[in-house]
């Protein structure tokens, strides 16, 4: 297993606050060695994976299950974008009729309610993976700083489960993001998107962390997992 290290400061160029997901999203398209021609990409969000695919295909299909963000995917004769929950086993009883020779997961499977289940589904397609999932130690420093506990699963957990369905390469890739205020810090936070909407502290709380935050950063760390065959 490789440990890699990012850092950056662009707080004053959020743009759509995020950032890590389209870094997330350029690190898994770059270690693809292949070019697939029927792309599966689920959890695809405003469409940062197949944004930045540089070579002709066949089929892409973006799952996700916002609709509000599937209205954000680009779209076109080769790009189909469906309503769909990996949470749900219908979802995967409809797409192994399918046929697919590459699956891609960016910044979502995170939130996998049984990720267990959900990677299982997954090897049924048997083909090449590219999935990025963030770690417990993502906003470490602010995690601790709170007393709470990182809804998140740990890099030794998701490696555990990864291993029991593909034979892969596993990186783990430490971001850090540094900003010019505290106030940024938090409004990231709310935006990004990378805190799956949990609200974990009440507004006196958050206040309180504001004000005792001991840095103008904060930490990500994403595990990516990629098979070839």
């Amino acid at each position: 297993m490789k440990i890699a290290n990012e850092f950056s400061r662009f707080a004053h160029e959020y743009g759509h606050y995020n950032e890590i997901q389209k870094r997330v999203a350029q690190k898994l398209l770059e270690d693809v060695k292949t070019k697939p021609q029927n792309i599966l990409d689920l959890g695809c969000g405003e469409g940062s994976v197949v944004s930045r695919i540089n070579w002709e295909y066949k089929k892409f299909l973006g799952i996700d299950f916002s609709q509000k963000m599937l209205d954000l995917h680009p779209q076109g004769e080769k790009i189909e974008c469906r309503l769909g929950d990996f949470n749900e086993d219908k979802l995967f009883e409809e797409l192994v009729k399918e046929q697919y020779d590459h699956v891609f997961s960016a910044s979502s499977l995170q939130w996998a309610t049984d990720l267990d289940t959900t990677l299982y589904q997954i090897s049924q397609f048997n083909a090449p993976i590219s999935l990025a999932i963030f770690t417990s130690n993502t906003f470490d420093t602010l995690l601790k700083t709170a007393g709470i506990t990182s809804p998140l699963r740990g890099a030794d957990e998701l490696i555990y489960l990864i291993n029991q369905y593909f034979h892969c390469e596993i990186e783990l890739v430490q971001y850090e993001l540094s900003f010019d205020s505290i106030e940024e810090i938090f409004k990231y936070i709310k935006k990004s998107g990378v805190s799956g909407a949990r609200n974990a502290l009440s507004y006196k709380e958050v206040k309180a962390l504001m004000k005792n935050y001991p840095s103008k950063s904060l930490e990500f760390e994403v595990l990516f997992a990629k098979s070839y065959s």
